[in-house]
């Protein structure tokens, strides 16, 4: 409720406690999840204090039941348990603190977070941040790799070690963190956004050396997995374990079994790039001979042709083929003109034959009147007209009597 306060007027800190604590009294109880963080029972109290946190968020709030309240959940419940705990919200007025007073503790067994997992899951699915065309190739030989694994871990060793001993000059920037527990949650996001922001790194890894169900519940955490999912870089999940996945196994861009695989999956194998070197260079080699003496046999081949070792003898025998048809066509040619001067003689005799002057050399004669017309009826003729009559040797006139 709003209360009127002045500089003039303010109210004591009690009375802000009281109110406080009246309107905190009027909630009712509530069911939270968490995780245990501390816990104390001292001998002979009739109270338990615990301290319950979220293991997505750095924010925890004390917890205090009744003896016998714990006792009946106390063989299950130990640091770090998960647990769900039905409490009433309650104001310590003199202190200003704020607590849960439980009534009833029920742990989170396996089973129902492997239940929660795979809504989680499937839920995230339908959102589509684990769809393959998503996944961002990893680049052939990264300089700078980010690595995010606990402190002086042996996911660290492996990673390390095996990478430079295939790559010796590859490069890290390692985040240690908490890989387990209530802080392994906000620590990994944070050391992945802080490695995705460097422009140098070429790819992250995110490497634990397996465990148990629990054990690996802040990789399958919600915030881890949508930070992942909008990482610029490149990101492997490195978890070693292989009976469950963490939901970082399918949003990563790349999955390795164990941070050993991942290592060898990140950084090629120098012995094995140079070996592909030397494949490739005498695969070329042999390319380039086998071309080179294909080609060689082609000159070969094209030098031993006729025509290029003698190449006058195709003008020499194109020479011999143009005389036999010189020849041929003089024959012929030769053929044909004798052929038509016998015709022509033969007709030539034909025409003297039958000529006008061959008749008159057989004593005949030809009349013609002065118009030099030929007289061929006697009645052309009038008597003492005068005719020339042309006989074979010459011509002379003559007159007509009757």
């Amino acid at each position: 409720m709003a209360v009127n306060t002045t500089p003039e007027s303010p109210l004591p800190v009690g009375e802000v406690s009281r109110l406080i604590g009246g309107w905190i009294d009027r909630l009712g109880a509530v069911w939270v999840e968490g995780q245990i963080t501390q816990l104390s029972r001292r001998p002979g109290a009739g109270v338990v204090f615990l301290t319950l946190r979220d293991p997505s968020h750095d924010i925890s709030v004390g917890v205090t039941c009744y003896r016998q309240v714990f006792d009946s959940v106390a063989d299950v419940v130990s640091e770090g348990a998960r647990v769900v705990v039905l409490a009433k919200p309650e104001w310590y007025a003199p202190r200003g603190q704020l607590s849960l007073r439980a009534t009833e503790i029920r742990p989170v067994g396996v089973g129902e977070l492997l239940a929660r997992l795979e809504q989680l899951k499937k839920s995230l699915a339908r959102e589509g941040l684990f769809a393959r065309e998503r996944k961002k190739p990893l680049p052939f030989l990264p300089q700078l790799i980010g690595l995010v694994c606990g402190r002086a871990s042996a996911a660290e060793r492996d990673v390390l070690e095996n990478a430079r001993h295939r790559w010796p000059a590859v490069r890290f920037e390692v985040r240690n963190v908490a890989v387990q527990g209530v802080h392994a949650v906000p620590q990994v996001v944070q050391a992945v956004k802080e490695l995705d922001a460097l422009d140098d790194v070429d790819v992250i890894i995110v490497a634990r050396g397996g465990g148990s169900v629990e054990d690996l519940l802040p990789f399958s955490d919600e915030q881890l997995v949508r930070t992942v999912a909008q990482c610029r870089t490149p990101v492997v999940s490195a978890i070693g374990h292989e009976p469950d996945n963490p939901l970082l196994d399918h949003v990563a861009d790349l999955r390795a079994s164990t941070p050993t695989d991942a290592a060898k999956k990140v950084v090629p194998d120098v012995g094995e790039e140079f070996e592909r070197v030397r494949q490739l260079r005498d695969r070329a080699r042999r390319c380039v001979h086998a071309l080179l003496d294909r080609e060689e046999r082609g000159l070969a081949h094209a030098l031993a042709r006729p025509s290029i070792q003698d190449p006058h003898r195709m003008i020499d025998e194109r020479a011999d083929q143009i005389e036999d048809l010189l020849g041929r066509t003089r024959r012929c040619l030769r053929h044909q003109l004798d052929r038509a001067e016998s015709e022509l003689t033969h007709t030539h005799a034909r025409v003297v034959a039958l000529s006008p002057a061959a008749t008159l050399k057989r004593g005949y004669a030809v009349l013609q009147r002065e118009d030099g017309h030929a007289v061929r009826d006697p009645g052309e003729v009038e008597p003492g007209q005068t005719l020339r009559a042309r006989v074979s040797e010459g011509e002379f006139s003559v007159r007509v009597d009757t």
